[in-house]
């Protein structure tokens, strides 16, 4: 997970560690609709990225979760807290972000509003960077629910601007997954069709 958040990380135009840059979040079980196998978040990427100079905002629908995330941060005095609460069901506190990280969490945003309305929480230009469970490799019975990369496309560019798509995997129980860095857009995306070559 780290090399992931390090490419956010290098994509947010960040300087040397414990340069200030900006506000992040990060997502850990979503909501109360979530996966209820899920319960590796401890907050460890809010902690690795507050270490590295962002103001950081971890959040998990599960109380629990967000008490050990708690117990782990101590007394590091790092800019970094934590907070329960399901992101379905409201709005996240402290935005606009310049960085979402979204492990697993995008398969839960199935109506266009939900994914307009947590773009909305991006700063102009913003980065939200997630990683999506896989149609790619073997049939299995636990992990993420799966998506295509069409519909990792479908679902993402009318709300931002996808800069990298590419394959990777949760490495705690091998999953494939979906790397997906976007950009909050300026512009709506363009249609594909009716464009007519000029002579």
């Amino acid at each position: 997970m780290e090399r992931e958040l390090r490419l956010g990380r290098a994509s947010l135009g960040h300087g040397g560690a414990g340069a200030a840059a900006g506000r992040v979040r990060d997502l850990g079980r979503r909501s109360a609709h979530a996966d209820t196998r899920d319960r590796g978040w401890r907050g460890t990427n809010s902690l690795w990225l507050a270490e590295r100079g962002f103001e950081v905002l971890g959040i998990d629908v599960a109380p629990l979760a967000v008490e050990r995330a708690r117990a782990k941060l101590g007394g590091h005095g790092l800019a970094c807290r934590f907070a329960t609460l399901d992101i379905l069901a409201a709005d996240p506190p402290d935005g606009p972000f310049h960085f979402v990280f979204d492990r697993g969490c995008f398969h839960l945003f199935d109506e266009p509003d939900e994914r307009a309305r947590f773009a909305a929480a991006l700063a102009p230009r913003g980065l939200w960077l997630s990683l999506i469970g896989s149609t790619e490799g073997p049939p299995r019975e636990v992990g993420p629910p799966r998506r295509s990369a069409r519909e990792v496309a479908l679902a993402v560019e009318p709300a931002l601007e996808i800069i990298e798509l590419r394959s990777s995997e949760f490495r705690d129980h091998g999953a494939l997954a979906w790397f997906c860095l976007a950009r909050r857009r300026t512009m709506p995306a363009q249609s594909s069709y009716g464009v007519v070559a000029s002579d």
